[in-house]
């Protein structure tokens, strides 16, 4: 709870991954992803309730064991590959408000596939949303010039030209404006946005700005990739 207002964390973890299978249980640094998660909820103070979004027995079992509550099964109709976000956030918010008989003000998604979070981070997040008054926030990180998207380039039939035309007054990065990327870490939405703007990002989104690494599993390249950060990590501890 967070100056009165309730929090509500909703992991949603599927078990159709296609790139990996059964992704979302997979180990890094020692640890499934589904763990991973359960180990920063725990760390993150302004949350009351913690519950697993899945539509697969094992990854409810696995999200169990680690302290995550998996009160329901996700429906079919919400599980495939081209279902959003807000599909599953709703269900999610308005299943745990019918079995728990009470209102949950704040929602914050926590994917498991980005590892590399931390429980502060999330906190941050929460407290922006609340001190802000924002329909929602979610962590950005700054995307790289060499992926701006006035660098980028289409190919049809083999001709070549600009995504966006504009690119074609680009010479050095220091006329690119900023932008940046979803990373993934938390999204943080009001009930008031979910519910009845029917949006995870409202009127007013806010930002958070997440400086260092940070990955989205997708593929076995990242999963690697990780697991090196990881490694990293542990021994600039030691």
């Amino acid at each position: 709870m967070i100056h009165g207002r309730t929090v509500l964390a909703v992991v949603p973890a599927r078990g159709g991954s296609k790139g990996i299978p059964l992704k979302n249980l997979r180990e890094v640094g020692g640890r499934s992803l589904i763990a991973r998660v359960g180990d920063i909820v725990g760390g993150v103070p302004e949350v009351d309730r913690a519950i697993v979004s899945t539509d697969h027995a094992l990854i409810k079992s696995a999200a169990e064991s680690v302290g995550l509550a998996a009160p329901y099964m996700r429906p079919e109709s919400i599980s495939g590959d081209r279902i959003g976000d807000f599909d599953v956030l709703l269900h999610a918010l308005e299943s745990t408000e019918a079995l728990d008989g009470n209102k949950y003000d704040i929602v914050v998604m926590l994917q498991p596939t980005s590892p590399l979070r931390t429980s502060e981070q999330v906190s941050a997040t929460i407290r922006m949303l609340v001190d802000g008054s924002w329909d929602s926030v979610w962590t950005v990180s700054e995307t790289d010039t060499k992926a701006h998207p006035l660098k980028q380039l289409t190919v049809v039939d083999g001709v070549l030209n600009y995504y966006d035309t504009r690119g074609a007054d680009i010479i050095a990065r220091q006329q690119l404006q900023p932008v940046f990327h979803r990373n993934g870490i938390a999204y943080a939405i009001t009930r008031e946005c979910l519910v009845k703007q029917r949006s995870i990002k409202g009127h007013r989104a806010g930002a958070l700005v997440i400086q260092g690494p940070h990955l989205s599993i997708d593929t076995e390249e990242d999963i690697a990739l990780v697991e090196w950060f990881l490694s990293r990590s542990s021994g600039s501890d030691r």
